[in-house]
């Protein structure tokens, strides 16, 4: 059995599995949008309590490998947007990174310092922090961009005085990112195409094939925040997609 886990925002209102030939598509209503739950259920999640969505998915991708529904080596995630921010942190986290063996990051927030200066950014303070605030304090815990360069990788961070600091040890030096797919548009007028570029940078040359064995990367110069400008760019979009969860988990046929 192949498993695509899907956290697309607002995707389902309730986790469910769907068989599809050899495939099962599950969904869990983790704490991103969901209004059918109501605002208490999306406000659990806010702010400093951002990483209690991400425990969510980690729960739920367990319970599933636990259950035998399948492996880590069929297990594969989808966000986008906010979802996306979602799957950075999947494929970064220690325990979440090693339960999938594939990830999509659409249209993604991943540099949680600088997404305020880009684009629609600033209107989201009130629901990640203001990352120019003492609110960089809980955000850099669940900022993908910085798990990763300077957490994972041990590279000098930038202060708050501008000073670039001193290497690191890394704090999890057996992490291996799964097989992840990235995709944005150039005009995307919500999540800067810059959060991307830069994660799938940082990836490509510094985490290397010996960490990250394959990162792709597929920009559409149309689009907007969707990614696809029409219903053929759309199509285009999703074959790439499914063709690289086909390849990676095993399932050509």
């Amino acid at each position: 059995i192949i498993l695509f886990f899907h956290i697309l925002d607002c995707f389902c209102s309730s986790i469910r599995l769907q068989e599809d030939t050899s495939n099962i598509f599950a969904s869990c209503s983790c704490k991103l949008h969901f209004p059918e739950y109501g605002p208490k259920w999306h406000q659990a999640a806010l702010k400093e309590k951002r990483y209690k969505c991400f425990e969510d998915m980690e729960a739920v991708a367990k319970d599933l490998i636990d259950n035998k529904l399948t492996s880590r080596e069929k297990l594969a995630c989808i966000g986008g947007s906010n979802g996306g921010l979602l799957v950075g942190n999947l494929i970064t986290r220690p325990i979440a990174s090693s339960l999938f063996g594939a990830a999509v990051c659409q249209v993604p927030l991943l540099d949680m310092k600088r997404y305020t200066k880009l684009l629609a950014g600033a209107s989201w303070a009130g629901e990640y922090g203001d990352p120019d605030t003492d609110d960089w304090q809980f955000l850099r815990k669940h900022s993908p961009y910085h798990l990763l360069r300077n957490d994972i990788l041990g590279k000098p961070e930038l202060g708050e005085d501008g000073t670039l600091g001193e290497a690191t040890e890394t704090t999890n030096a057996d992490w291996m990112c799964p097989k992840t797919l990235f995709t944005t548009s150039t005009r995307d007028d919500r999540v800067h195409p810059g959060h991307a570029r830069k994660m799938v940078a940082a990836l490509l040359e510094e985490a290397g094939t010996e960490k990250a064995p394959q990162v792709l990367y597929w920009e559409n110069t149309e689009g907007g925040h969707g990614g696809a400008a029409d219903n053929s760019q759309r199509a285009y979009m999703w074959a790439l997609t499914y063709n690289f969860l086909a390849k990676t988990l095993g399932h050509e046929n």
